[in-house]
């Protein structure tokens, strides 16, 4: 199934893509007499996720013939949702990223880092560069997002935790950075340097993970790409490693690793390609002073 968000009357709506339309959860609910949640991020929250695959395998050749819909070409598209509980990342996850780099790929436990939900946005809003960064790089990225509460998950049960994938970008600070190692953190977290897709993709709908090709694209030009088979570590043992350190939530996202940077600047257009999922699109801007 994809779940996804659309921005929708003064609000974000969770829908169902389905066959090059959008079903909003409330209208099925009219519909069908269901009390689906009006959210990607209360679906997950209140375990309905799991229960609404099952019903939209069973009727979803009919969720036309009871339900309104927005043509997919006529909705606009939201992040997943705003304020995640988690937000994890790691680098150097694709043994060619590590190369280009310079560097020894990781060998027992990956790079990690975690950004702020202020750092979020979502679908065509502004990547904005802060005045503190003279080179933003980004990075397009496959992005788990977790189902269910969890701790110490083995690693050949991380799929069952997993509400699904979501095409993500991550944005760094390539100059503050190499200042200092340690300002990895730092160089991760600033406002809008995370953009979080619109389409939540069920495992069910990917019949081969390890064959998703994942790009970093620039102004329309694919700049790197590699697939999740070319990962170091795979996704399962990604779940696994973070549930070993706190416990994972509905909702809290993991990227994967980038198959490589690309340096951004005002004017640009930044974009996430997954196959099979719906390219992520930022615009890149400087920085707006606002107070409140």
């Amino acid at each position: 199934m994809k779940l996804v968000s659309l921005k929708h009357g003064a609000g974000e709506r969770a829908a169902i893509e389905h066959e090059g339309r959008c079903f909003l959860l409330e209208e099925i609910n009219r519909a069908e007499g269901s009390s689906w949640g009006s959210t990607v991020m209360k679906i997950l929250q209140q375990g309905q996720l799991e229960e609404l695959v099952q019903w939209y395998q069973k009727t979803g050749n009919k969720i036309g013939s009871s339900s309104s819909f927005i043509p997919t070409e006529e909705a606009i598209p939201a992040p997943l949702f705003r304020h995640p509980r988690k937000i994890w990342g790691i680098g150097m996850n694709y043994v060619q990223k590590a190369i280009d780099l310079g560097s020894t790929p990781p060998e027992l436990e990956p790079v990690c880092f975690m950004k702020p939900d202020s750092s979020l946005i979502g679908p065509e809003e502004y990547i904005r560069l802060p005045a503190q960064a003279v080179n933003v790089t980004s990075e397009a990225e496959l992005g788990i997002i977790i189902g269910r509460s969890c701790k110490n998950v083995p690693e050949e049960r991380a799929r069952d935790v997993i509400a699904g994938f979501a095409a993500t970008l991550d944005m760094t600070s390539q100059d503050i950075h190499a200042r200092n190692p340690r300002f990895l953190q730092r160089s991760k977290v600033f406002d809008t340097f995370f953009s979080l897709g619109p389409q939540l993709i069920t495992p069910d709908e990917i019949s081969d993970l390890q064959s998703l090709a994942v790009e970093t694209v620039l102004n329309d030009e694919v700049i790197h790409s590699n697939t999740v088979s070319r990962m170091i570590y795979h996704p399962w043992f990604i779940v696994s490693y973070f549930s070993q350190m706190m416990t994972l939530y509905p909702g809290d996202v993991i990227m994967t690793g980038t198959p490589g940077s690309v340096q951004i600047k005002r004017g640009d257009i930044a974009e996430c390609r997954i196959s099979g999922f719906t390219t992520l699109r930022n615009p890149v801007a400087d920085v707006e002073y606002n107070h409140q």
